[in-house]
């Protein structure tokens, strides 16, 4: 194998390990009766390249390669369970981050409030 397949190999490699079912599907987060999991995009990106080269007196020879590779993540929608019934919230196309945390509070305060209404409600309904 030459110097770029190499590098090559060594760039996909260590952005395989970073784009792992778990950077998709994010890990869940429990609250009351209630999980939230994020959902994200991932897009990946590697080049490489490399030579071989002689002086005119053919005295000296060499070859060098380089390389790049980049990982983009970008939150999509959140998905929220609860017993058998499943929710998804789309984050709009190319939402950032921000606009991801900025959209979790609000959707834990609608999650507890109907939480916490069904429990009133089953309060109500027992006594």
């Amino acid at each position: 194998m030459n110097t770029a397949q190499n590098i090559l190999k060594d760039l996909v490699g260590e952005l395989k390990s970073l784009a792992k079912t778990e950077t998709v599907v994010g890990a869940p987060v429990s609250v009351g009766e209630f999980t939230v999991m994020p959902i994200s995009r991932v897009s990946l990106g590697v080049g490489a390249g490399g030579g071989a080269g002689e002086t005119e007196k053919k005295s000296y020879t060499g070859e060098g390669g380089g390389g790049g590779g980049g990982i983009r993540v970008i939150p999509v929608a959140l998905v929220a369970v609860r017993g058998g019934e499943l929710n998804v919230h789309m984050l709009g196309r190319g939402a950032s981050l921000g606009h991801t945390v900025r959209k979790v509070p609000d959707l834990l305060e609608s999650l507890l409030d109907r939480w916490e209404a069904r429990k009133e409600k089953e309060k109500k309904e027992n006594s």
